[in-house]
């Protein structure tokens, strides 16, 4: 028979603690009833003799100290999990707020995921189709991948994060009988903003394989430590379970870094770097680390976490942790977006460190790889053209620096910028980068196979555009 406890010790922001518990456990779920009416959810974070510090998800208010009754529920949080969910809209702890009903299932999960032998890992292969051509060719985002994008306020995250749902496919060659999906996850965001993405997966027509999950900026904070964990949930149930390849996206990263280190601050735990809990770490990596691909299993769960970098500072703690714990990043560019260039996608410091294994032939195309070292490459001596026309002006260049100030702009407009409807495949992607390079001499090319040039290098004007 479950006990039920009156009342509570002391109540200090999203904190609630509990004296005289019995048989507490850490991570267990409470149910918290307010007044004989109002029900509340809460964790229990930290066990001390029979006191128990409580978590409450939809916040404090409202809570007294003798106006409630909490029940210990034996087990951590679970979220229903089924197929149905795909298609629909739910709050930031797995609630459904889209008007169609709760999801009837009999499977229930934990939240915080079972432990992966690293054994049962396979290495990631096969690659996921993007549709841009910055990511598709120099940072090739592969199944299994963690691939997160660093962006600043102001900049087009959300654009990007909603064209990738919108665009995402497993490749222009794949199997038709593998199904794939994407969970998507919102941390902190305004309404404008959730609405801004409930209304484009709707208009583009991919709703019906996008289950998301929403939590707003006035929505209590410690929901916002459970949003992704539910989300990373009913990824892994879909991919390992029912052998679906998902795609996960995160935002924002930043919001939920954030709210940790408020409720570390309510705790009165000592702080790390500039202020966010010493475990931020170890968080994070609990959350990435759940991507990947199992041996024997059909599925495999890919993440693209998104986070905005405070004051474009990429050293910050959580840019930091996260890379050191994902395998790349892509960084958006403030002056790329200054010029209108979209996606403002900074290729020299993005990398996939994956990207290797799962482009060339079999896979895209032979001369892929060639050809992302050697745009990469180009547009690093670009950086080296503009630097020494700042200082002897543009007049007074070689020729040869000259071609690589055409090349770099090309490069940006063409290459990079395509627009947040432009849809390419891997070809078109690829034959834009053969054109960019056919601006520059043949004898600069020195990172390709001197087979794969002589199939591919043409020499093209600045009026010879096909795309």
């Amino acid at each position: 028979m479950a006990i039920e406890y009156l009342g509570l010790s002391a109540i200090n922001g999203p904190l609630v603690v509990l004296e005289g518990v019995q048989n507490a456990a850490f991570d267990e779920i409470v149910e918290m009833t307010v007044e004989k009416k109002t029900k509340k959810l809460g964790r229990i974070i930290e066990v001390y003799e029979d006191k128990a510090i409580i978590q409450v998800f939809e916040g404090t208010d409202g809570l007294a100290l003798r106006n409630v009754h909490t029940r210990l529920t034996g087990h951590p949080m679970e979220l229903a999990v089924s197929e149905d969910m795909l298609g629909r809209t739910f709050n930031g702890i797995g609630e459904p707020i889209d008007g169609l009903g709760d999801i009837s299932s009999d499977i229930r999960l934990d939240i915080n995921g079972k432990p992966l032998n690293p054994v049962t890992r396979e290495y990631p292969r096969d690659y996921i189709r993007t549709g841009i051509s910055a990511i598709d060719g120099l940072m090739t985002l592969i199944r299994g991948q963690k691939l997160p994008i660093f962006s600043g306020n102001g900049l087009p995250h959300d654009e990007l994060a909603a064209q990738i749902v919108q665009q995402a496919s497993l490749g222009d060659d794949s199997l038709s009988s593998e199904q794939f999906a994407v969970v998507f996850a919102a941390m902190g965001v305004k309404y404008d903003v959730a609405d801004f993405f409930r209304r484009t997966f709707e208009e583009s027509g991919v709703s019906d394989h996008v289950a998301m999950f929403i939590n707003l900026a006035n929505d209590p904070v410690v929901e916002r430590l459970i949003t992704p964990k539910v989300a990373l949930t009913l990824a892994e149930y879909l991919a390992f379970e029912k052998g679906m390849h998902i795609l996960v996206i995160l935002t924002d990263m930043t919001a939920y870094a954030e709210a940790l280190r408020e409720v570390s601050s309510s705790k009165g735990e000592i702080p790390s770097r500039k202020g966010y809990p010493g475990y931020l770490y170890s968080e994070l990596a609990s959350l990435y680390e759940r991507a990947g691909i199992v041996k024997d299993r059909h599925g495999s769960v890919t993440q693209i976490p998104i986070l905005t970098m405070p004051n474009d500072d990429i050293t910050h703690p959580i840019p930091d942790l996260t890379g050191y714990i994902t395998e790349g990043q892509i960084v958006l560019d403030r002056s790329l977006y200054g010029q209108s260039v979209y996606p403002p996608i900074n290729v020299l410091p993005s990398l996939s460190r994956l990207m290797k294994d799962g482009i060339g032939e079999g896979y895209t195309r032979a001369d892929h790889q060639g050809l992302a070292n050697q745009l990469f490459s180009c547009y690093a001596k670009v950086g080296d053209a503009r630097a020494l026309a700042s200082v002897i002006g543009e007049d007074e260049l070689s020729p040869i620096d000259k071609k690589y100030l055409i090349f770099g702009k090309e490069f940006e407009n063409r290459f990079v910028g395509q627009g947040n409807h432009a849809n390419r495949n891997i070809i078109e992607t690829l034959t834009i980068g053969w054109e960019l390079l056919g601006l520059l001499p043949r004898a600069e090319l020195d990172r390709i196979d001197t087979k794969v040039l002589d199939q591919y290098y043409k020499p093209t004007t600045l009026g010879g555009w096909s795309e």
